[in-house]
């Protein structure tokens, strides 16, 4: 890892123009329309009243895997997304041309063969209006790359999953070929969609995207506790624990305080943790 040369990287800035079919298949990336007579549903995947899934800030302006630049010196193949944050200023337009402008924030060195984690944000900005719309913010953990020198810096404290049962569960089963529609929306990493190279690094078979995950668990949270309404749901973060294979349930286990809301995602499959840590703030 090349610690000056990250720590004076200059990102340029993305622009991005989308259209109304970019919104809807990035919700049908997530499963929505998996009832065709919930309208409510519905509404984020059909052009009339279309609603844009606030995740989608996630996929918009993206500056692409920077960290195989050789310049970075990090160790592309051993790297993992750990968290994830997302805040919403304003609900994301169904169509129209963004600016991404992401920074990095921090890097912690955890010492020597323990790794270094990356922080970074980016901004969603209306090109138009020139207003900041979101702000999604991660953690990069690059696992090969610890021991530079640098100082064990503390990053955000993850949220409390409250110790007793959940007010709400909710499951959504993902398709055999999610993937190859979640992909369409920019992702086109091999790992999900290609069986040789998911054997290569230890896979059976091609894993669900992360963020597309992510982005399942943030519908649960939507139908569950804002009755579909995207404008409730302003921020969503979660901490990455394991991978999801296309074709399997994701159980949303959802704790819900006012305005506070804690969740966890797992596979009823496997009874594996896939998301831990949850948060979600309702406007």
């Amino acid at each position: 890892m090349d610690i000056d040369a990250l720590n004076n990287w200059k990102f340029e800035d993305i622009e991005h123009t989308y259209t109304e079919r970019d919104t809807m298949l990035y919700a049908l990336g997530l499963g929505f329309g998996e009832d065709p007579n919930d309208v409510k549903e519905l509404a984020y995947v059909y052009e009339d009243g279309l609603k844009t899934m606030p995740s989608m800030a996630l996929v918009l302006g993206y500056p692409g895997f920077w960290v195989k630049d050789p310049k970075t010196g990090i160790t592309w193949q051993k790297v993992l997304h750990g968290e994830q944050w997302l805040d919403v200023n304003k609900p994301l337009p169904v169509a129209g041309t963004v600016i991404g402008r992401t920074r990095i924030d921090q890097i912690s060195d955890k010492g020597e063969g323990k790794g270094a984690v990356m922080y970074l944000t980016r901004d969603i900005i209306d090109k138009a209006s020139d207003e900041l719309l979101a702000q999604v913010k991660m953690s990069t953990f690059c696992r090969g790359d610890g021991g530079f020198g640098g100082e064990n810096l503390p990053g955000p404290k993850p949220a409390v999953i409250p110790d007793r049962a959940p007010d709400h569960v909710c499951e959504l089963t993902t398709l055999p070929r999610q993937a190859l529609i979640y992909r369409l929306s920019g992702d086109y990493n091999p790992l999900h969609a290609d069986p040789a190279v998911a054997r290569s690094v230890g896979f059976d078979r091609p894993i669900l995207h992360g963020m597309a995950t992510y982005g399942i668990a943030g519908r649960a949270v939507l139908k569950t506790v804002c009755d579909y309404d995207a404008a409730k749901l302003v921020g969503l973060d979660v901490r990455f624990s394991a991978p999801v294979y296309p074709g399997e349930t994701v159980r949303v286990e959802i704790w819900q305080d006012g305005k506070e809301i804690r969740f966890r995602a797992s596979v009823v499959e496997r009874d594996v943790v896939v998301l831990n840590n949850g948060a979600a703030r309702l406007a």
